[in-house]
């Protein structure tokens, strides 16, 4: 009789044990162990436990492939969760690691494969061809493609979060935690709007204080201090929430018909507009794509947006700032150019009106699509073209932690017909879509690597672009970890043609996920290693660090409504002598609005509570040490960018600090 130890560990979230009965069976290349009820004195399989049982099996089982997990229902039904299986054979032998992270529902058998990495052609055992064609099959039922609108990436096949597999779900704590942080701060926030409401009137800038909150944070009290600042608004487009919309003006555009002369006092002694053009000083903001966006309407009124066109000077001793803006495409009596020179209040709100399709550029375009829904393409794709015991499933699948379940309760609860954007945003409703609809024409997958994207922006000699070089630390480190790993299953550019699931991998994103984009850029099918590394790294640094830089700050820079404000309810002015305080507060979200946006920036922008950061793989699907050695060299390269970026941000007064691999999540989760 051959006596097996197994080690059985249970998820650590809530309800992840269970009181139904569990069966094990070890499956080798000779046979298979008695069916075994794993039960020990006691209660088995509560959270978090770790349990170890023996099994026997009457005669040798030769090379052990798979292990066969199998819940009957006592009672009642308890879902349970498996983290892993540990096998120790007879003779004292090394234990083997069978990684499982899944949910085992209702009366089912689930086998699950030891840990090592494989990829098909290292498979030759015609039972573990067989599970891993059979796993894909399942994969492919419960993960389909769906357009959820046209001229955007497809998407997940679920109406709502409910239609999801629960393998893909929010942990019981994160969706509790979810739903009552949205609830409390819009609770919070409607007590304000009462009290506002029945006590002063709201007829002045400073009486957007009265709903900043207790929930500050300090770059959101800086922003409330310095916001009217020329040399602030210059430092938010480099750092702000959307960093990725600035570039360098080498050529004046022939729709924004500025002179010299009119910029000249902003320009610093002995030196003028021409000159600081080819000395690459100048730079531009352009949002020409929401040009003639359908608008909301509010209440029964119509909100409004622009398109400007906003240039800006690297002064040398005042930092970047704005020397003239146009918020609209077409220049006329109706367009005037607003410049510093312009009396206060009026600079003031032409600057508000740039903040303000800031607002909506970097949530629908920077922020929803070029990070969410990009990543959810690579997310199904995966699902339903790997296999768990691929390389490249193990790389992946902690970056991609719940991002399936985020984009539904997003596409239900932000961006849906009732949604919080039709709500309180100008670009509620068809607009949201038809924004990114003109941003999905132009999506280029080079413009998603950050170097490339630095480059062809023209912006590599930009001063304190703390986006910038954070990003690019980040994204070595990624490439190196991305390399390493590819280098220990992929030894040559023929391994990776010859891999006919990573094949069907690029196939699907290309021609399921990333439909009608002839000019996307991405080949449907991978020739080297080189082309495995950048596409994986792209995927990480997307769904990790660029997502960061985009969501995180989004409470500190839009708590003080004023400094990027939601919708507009008035047009854009068309004389700068009529500009009245007056004006100005019958243009700005009204009290309610305000309140909603100041709620829903804060509840998306906060850390999360159970976030796993950059790097961190509390799910360990890679087993093997030479796999690890890659993991900790990746960590230990994290830890140095980590404490660079705080000796940077040492005694500033102003900290950059969303690109702290810290304070960075491993995946997509809010």
């Amino acid at each position: 009789m051959e006596v097996y130890t197994v080690t059985v560990a249970t998820g650590t979230s809530d309800y992840s044990g269970t009181n139904n009965y569990i069966y094990v069976t070890l499956v080798g290349e000779k046979g298979e162990s008695e069916r075994t009820l794993l039960d020990n004195p006691g209660l088995d399989f509560c959270k978090g436990a770790v349990d170890q049982y023996k099994v026997s099996s009457s005669a040798p089982l030769g090379a052990l492939l798979l292990v066969r997990l199998e819940k009957q229902r006592y009672w009642v039904e308890d879902n349970w969760f498996c983290r892993y299986v540990t096998v120790e054979p007879p003779g004292g032998d090394k234990p083997m690691t069978f990684p499982c992270y899944r949910w085992l529902i209702g009366d089912i058998k689930l086998e699950i494969r030891e840990g090592t990495a494989k990829t098909l052609k290292d498979d030759s055992s015609p039972q573990l061809l067989t599970h891993r064609k059979a796993e894909l099959q399942e994969r492919k039922s419960a993960y389909r493609w769906v357009t959820w609108a046209p001229g955007i990436p497809r998407c997940i096949d679920a109406k709502t979060e409910a239609d999801l597999p629960q393998d893909v779900r929010f942990d019981n704590e994160k969706r509790s935690d979810f739903e009552h942080s949205l609830h409390y701060a819009l609770l919070e926030l409607s007590l304000k709007k009462l009290a506002i409401k029945f006590g002063k009137s709201w007829n002045d800038l400073e009486d957007f204080k009265r709903i900043f909150w207790k929930l500050r944070s300090p770059v959101a009290e800086y922003c409330m201090e310095h916001w009217r600042d020329d040399w602030f608004f210059g430092y938010q487009c480099m750092n702000g929430s959307n960093p990725r919309m600035i570039q360098r003006c080498k050529k004046l555009p022939e729709n924004f018909p500025i002179t010299a002369n009119m910029v000249q006092s902003s320009m610093s002694p002995r030196t003028h507009l021409d000159r600081e053009l080819k000395a690459g000083n100048i730079y531009l903001l352009d949002y020409a794509i929401t040009d003639g966006i359908p608008t909301n309407t509010i209440r029964g009124t119509r909100q409004h947006i622009a398109a400007p066109l906003c240039l800006l000077y690297q002064h040398p001793d005042q930092g970047l700032i704005p020397v003239a803006i146009q918020l609209e495409q077409t220049p006329g009596l109706d367009t005037p150019i607003f410049l510093p020179t312009d009396p206060p209040l009026t600079w003031l709100l032409a600057k508000m009106w740039v903040r303000h399709s800031e607002f909506q550029v970097f949530q629908l375009l920077s922020h929803l699509l070029r990070t969410h829904l990009v990543i959810e393409v690579f997310c199904v794709a995966t699902l339903r073209q790997l296999p768990a015991v691929h390389p490249v499933y193990k790389l992946l699948a902690p970056h991609l932690r719940y991002t399936l379940e985020i984009n539904c309760r997003g596409r239900t609860q932000l961006i849906s017909d009732n949604g919080i954007f039709k709500r309180v945003v100008s670009t509620g409703g068809e607009g949201l879509l038809v924004l990114s609809q003109r941003e999905y024409q132009v999506l280029t997958y080079r413009s998603l690597q950050p170097r490339y994207d630095f480059t062809d922006r023209g912006v590599t000699r930009l001063d304190k672009y703390h986006y910038r070089e954070h990003s690019l630390l980040l994204w070595d480190a990624i490439h190196r970890f991305v390399s390493g790993v590819v280098d220990l299953y992929y030894l040559s550019d023929q391994d990776v043609e010859e891999d006919l699931e990573l094949q069907a991998w690029i196939r699907d994103i290309t021609q399921e996920g990333f439909t009608e984009l002839p000019n996307f850029g991405l080949s449907s099918k991978l020739s080297s290693r080189e082309e495995v590394y950048t596409l994986l790294s792209v995927v990480i640094f997307i769904s990790t660090a660029q997502h960061a830089a985009t969501n995180n700050g989004q409470f500190d820079w839009c708590a003080w409504v004023p400094n990027t404000p939601c919708t507009m309810r008035h047009p854009p002015p068309t004389d700068k002598d009529a500009v009245t305080m007056e004006m100005i507060m019958d243009t700005l979200p009204d009290v309610s609005q305000s309140c909603v946006q100041m709620a829903i920036t804060w509840h998306l922008g906060r850390a999360q509570p159970d976030a796993i950061p950059l790097g961190q793989y509390t799910e360990e699907h890679f087993t093997e040490g030479r796999a690890q050695q890659v993991i900790d060299r990746f960590r230990m390269e994290l830890k140095e960018i980590e404490e660079h970026i705080r000796s940077e941000n040492e005694g500033a007064e102003l900290q950059y600090l969303y690109l702290l691999p810290s304070r960075i999540e491993n995946s997509i989760t809010i």
